[in-house]
């Protein structure tokens, strides 16, 4: 039952992962008011977040139980170890930034302030991060057996 828990996990997750970054590239593609898609995907990466964090722990823990200390040696314990740090700087780190930029730059859109350079860059970081992210997904699905 663990392992066919691990197996949902991991295709949830990396599901997520995906279709979250598609539907960004669609919500900034269609809608005009770019503000609104901007929030619209930051809800959906949210989400993807908090199956992330939940996720990695679940499936970090089944493998060390699985395997005991030999996990260390499996390439897919790294990718889900990684993955989850991603997630962990993503969400207390480049994140706040982000999120402090957009509320200094209140009233005005933040890309249409003094902030937008740095927030062009920071959000460049979390975007690269997140590509990141979706390829160790690869190698955690691949690694799954």
């Amino acid at each position: 039952m663990a392992y066919r828990l691990s197996l949902i996990l991991i295709a949830l997750w990396a599901g997520a992962l995906w279709s979250t970054g598609m539907s960004a590239y669609v919500l900034f593609d269609s809608l005009q008011d770019k503000q609104l898609a901007g929030s619209l995907a930051g809800k959906l990466f949210n989400v993807v977040t908090y199956i992330g964090f939940a996720s990695a722990f679940y499936l970090l823990i089944h493998r060390l139980v699985q395997f005991g200390t030999s996990a260390l040696k499996q390439s897919f314990f790294w990718a889900v170890f990684v993955m989850l740090l991603l997630v962990l700087a993503g969400h207390f780190g480049i994140q706040p930034i982000l999120e402090g930029l957009k509320s200094q730059a209140f009233p005005a859109d933040v890309m249409q302030s003094v902030f937008a350079d740095r927030f062009r860059n920071w959000h460049g970081v979390a975007s690269l991060a997140y590509v990141f992210e979706c390829v160790l997904a690869v190698v955690m699905v691949l690694k799954a057996r």
